[in-house]
């Protein structure tokens, strides 16, 4: 029965942290300013970043569905032609080695009603251990 109690109170603090930290990597500043001089107005947004998995990638398509926890429900963002696709170490990789279900950091901005990526380094998946055993037969003749 305790460890009933204790897997719950786990589960929904985990779920609180998840949340939490998603509702925080969705944020996106938007500064405006005018000159009171000339009278133009300057927009400057911030670039923010995400972390998490790709969902769906089509290269036919010009998005991408990305989760940042697996419980969040996944959300699209735009990529243009600008946009690089980076290893860890930074060097450009093409869009050919993003896979669904890769973990990987997006890092965008607000446009209009779109996210759109700017920039996406993605993680090499996790190692796969493949053991190979090999038997070697002796045979012995008299």
């Amino acid at each position: 029965m305790k460890q009933t109690r204790l897997t719950k109170i786990l589960a929904a603090g985990l779920l609180c942290a998840a949340s939490l930290g998603w509702a925080f990597a969705q944020q996106t500043t938007t500064t405006t300013t005018t000159d009171p001089v000339t009278g133009t107005t300057t927009t400057q947004q911030t670039t923010t970043s995400a972390a998490g998995t790709i969902v769906t990638y089509a290269p036919e398509s010009d998005y991408i569905t990305f989760r940042t926890a697996p419980d969040v429900a996944p959300v699209r963002y735009y990529y243009t032609k600008e946009t690089s696709v980076v290893d860890p170490e930074g060097r450009v990789v093409s869009w050919s080695a993003v896979r669904p279900d890769m973990p990987a950091t997006v890092y965008y901005s607000t446009v209009g009603d779109r996210v759109v990526v700017r920039k996406v380094v993605v993680s090499r998946p996790a190692a796969v251990i493949k053991r190979e055993e090999t038997t070697t037969t002796t045979t012995t003749r008299p």
